[in-house]
């Protein structure tokens, strides 16, 4: 990127605003603040989109006219919140420059990136919370790029303490996630996707809190769908997570009406997927003492919902679980072409296993 047009002080000479007025910026700021709007008003308006975006910041630019130019780049997510970090984020050496930002930066980073001259600011490492991916897992995944360890990781997302901080920050955290038999707390409430790592997030804390906040805004958007449901936000993750593991994205809506059905009839899920999570086992592994287990979290011997999720997830599961298809199927089973074969009764499960044979150990029995 060009140095060439950048200037060591691009600070706008302007008159001072009234101290009152200063004063009535700075407590909205905070009432807003303690409601989330603020901080989610600051996000990137599209995360881990890359996509170059070149903004020139002419010389003298004062920044609530930075603000502006942002705006109009499309790169605000909130232009009201923008105009509130503008004024108390400190900002005292803005500097004119093109810039090359992205949808994916939150509006801070680009500002302390305009402050500092530090095109270096933006971190290129990258952290990748996969779809279907447990928490262990994603715990490796981040310490590859933050200097933590995965047990320091894994540590602090299991300490109570901080998981109640969590609590009273986010809507969709409840202390059912602090129920005893929930393995780990925050498991599948990480939401997958792709985080870029800058000076802003690079704790464990600050990363922690991106991927909520990314889940915040998947679950605000479908709050009503999930509030119709009859289930709470922490059933719909975990059936959700489970209906993750068993089936494609194409497949999903039509198992999960199967664990629907299931669960109107008070049958057990019948899920492998459980099971592999207790024991961290991919399902060629597991043995029969095993699918035998009496953990809470073995779908194939109790009824109902595990105690908790056992992946992440994405936004078109959650769609899929909640707009489930409808249908009187209580099995199924893929084939080997992994082609979903559905059946009523166990009878015709029986048949579709002799005619298609069992690839995945997906059979819903009881």
């Amino acid at each position: 990127m060009s140095r060439k047009d950048r200037y060591s002080n691009g600070k706008k000479r302007r008159r001072g605003a009234p101290k009152g007025l200063l004063i009535f910026i700075l407590v909205l700021a905070i009432l807003v603040a303690g409601g989330g709007a603020y901080t989610m008003g600051l996000r990137p308006v599209d995360p881990g989109n890359e996509d170059p975006v070149i903004v020139e910041i002419p010389e003298g630019s004062g920044a609530s006219y930075i603000v502006e130019i942002l705006d109009e780049a499309g790169l605000v997510k909130n232009k009201f919140c923008a105009k509130v970090n503008a004024k108390i984020g400190g900002y005292k050496n803005l500097q004119a420059n093109t810039y090359v930002f992205n949808k994916g930066l939150a509006f801070n980073t680009m500002m302390k990136i305009i402050d500092t001259g530090d095109f270096d600011y933006i971190s290129k490492e990258s952290v990748e919370v996969k779809d279907g991916a447990r928490l262990t897992q994603v715990a490796e995944a981040v310490s590859e790029q933050l200097p933590f360890s995965a047990e320091e990781i894994m540590n602090k997302w299991d300490d109570e303490e901080y998981v109640k901080t969590l609590i009273d920050k986010y809507w969709f955290l409840t202390d059912d996630v602090l129920n005893e038999d929930v393995m780990h707390p925050l498991e599948g409430y990480l939401y997958a996707d792709t985080y870029f790592v800058t000076d802003d997030n690079s704790s464990i804390e600050g990363f922690t809190e991106m991927c909520l906040d990314r889940m915040d805004e998947e679950l605000s958007a479908r709050k009503d769908e999930i509030e119709a449901s009859d289930f709470s936000v922490h059933e719909v993750l975990t059936l959700t997570s489970i209906v993750t593991k068993e089936a494609t994205a194409e497949d999903q809506a039509g198992v999960a009406g199967v664990f629907m059905n299931r669960l109107d009839k008070g049958m057990s899920l019948g899920s492998d997927v459980t099971v592999c999570y207790i024991f961290d086992e991919d399902r060629v592994d597991l043995k029969q003492s095993q699918l035998e287990s009496d953990n809470p979290y073995n779908c194939r011997r109790f009824e109902g919902l595990p105690p908790g999720p056992i992946c992440q997830i994405v936004g078109d599961a959650i769609d899929a679980t909640l707009n489930y298809k409808k249908s009187d199927n209580l099995y199924f089973i893929a084939d080997e072409n992994g082609v979903v074969r559905y059946s009523t009764d166990e009878a015709g499960h029986n048949q579709n296993i002799d005619d298609y044979g069992l690839v995945k150990d997906e059979d819903a029995e009881e």
